[in-house]
């Protein structure tokens, strides 16, 4: 099979749907003439023109008001932000507007609207472009959340993602635009809410997602050395959660360690753990569960102190080991 890039997955994904439904099209700051700011939409244009890939004034709020707006009127907007964190400016149209439409018109206004998310820290783009906020759009209903980790997961989850009928979410990583994988050439999609077991175990569980998915992949191969069997589960989509692959994993396990990139303070690893705490898979448990996030400090400049506060792959190593009651 071949073999594509991250970015290149999401630009087939946007230009597939776009040719598959005249009703999609794609909106954000330099999406167009220049192919957004990692270059994911480059050539969009020269297919589409400026009517489908829609060059915005340096306005978030403008951005996502617009996506919102053109959606309950029947188009299917893609929106991308340059930067996640400068999703803040546009809450307002996010959090008030486009999450609660549907609802408050009783199911009769759809908000097909899909806000894509370049996101978190590696890159050394300090503290106002390294943010990981999908905890954030994770506490508001009506939202769906969406965190890819394979370029095969983003493409297919970005299509499910366009035609769906809701305002999803779409965070993507930024280290993993330009990570390769295996994608097929034919049409396919993947639903939202369906887990996926990366690495079948059965000594402890690990939940993932986004960036750390290959540090736990790493982390799991080293264990093995020492006869540790780690399983590793990417929920994929945030909201909604696959919380039954996990618990199903946990019980199996008897042990739990979820990993993720955003601060440890009000991170989406703590709602993972409450989903397992709550329900029958925590009378499994062997051992305390480990939530290893990031250090609740903003992301440094210094490029020895960003890679500090985010888990590493020797971080992932130790909690493993600490799960298994070895040193």
């Amino acid at each position: 099979m071949r073999e594509i890039t991250y970015a290149e997955a999401i630009r087939e994904a946007m230009s597939e749907e776009m040719r598959r439904d005249e009703n999609v099209y794609l909106l954000g700051e330099d999406v167009g003439i220049y192919g957004g700011a990692f270059g994911v939409s480059v050539g969009m244009i020269d297919e589409f023109g400026e009517e489908r890939v829609r060059d915005t004034p340096i306005s978030e709020a403008v951005i996502a008001g617009a996506a919102a707006g053109s959606a309950v009127t029947g188009m299917r907007p893609i929106a991308e932000l340059m930067f996640m964190d400068f999703s803040t400016i546009a809450m307002d149209a996010i959090v008030n507007q486009a999450a609660k439409m549907r609802y408050m018109f009783g199911g009769k206004a759809q908000v097909p609207f899909v806000l894509r998310c370049p996101a978190g820290s590696g890159t050394g783009a300090a503290a106002q472009h390294s943010q990981s906020l999908e905890a954030w759009f994770c506490h508001i209903p009506g939202l769906k959340v969406v965190a890819p980790s394979t370029p095969y997961d983003v493409k297919g989850l970005l299509k499910s993602s366009i035609r769906d009928n809701n305002p999803v979410i779409f965070v993507e990583q930024k280290l993993l635009y330009r990570t390769k994988g295996e994608v097929p050439e034919e049409e396919y999609t993947i639903p939202l809410g369906v887990a996926d077991i990366k690495r079948t175990g059965k000594d402890v569980t690990v939940v993932t997602y986004g960036r750390m998915l290959p540090r736990v992949l790493e982390a799991a191969e080293e264990a093995a050395k020492d006869g540790i069997d780690v399983e590793v589960i990417d929920p994929r989509t945030l909201v909604p959660l696959d919380i039954e692959t996990i618990k199903n994993s946990v019980i199996k396990t008897g042990r739990l360690i979820v990993v993720n990139e955003a601060v440890k303070r009000g991170s989406y690893a703590g709602e993972i753990v409450s989903e397992v705490v709550e329900s029958e898979a925590f009378d499994y448990l062997d051992s305390e569960i480990i939530r290893l996030s990031g250090k609740n400090t903003p992301i440094p400049y210094n490029p020895k102190l960003e890679a500090y506060v985010v888990p590493s792959k020797e971080d992932i190593t130790e909690a493993i080991y600490k799960a298994m009651n070895r040193k």
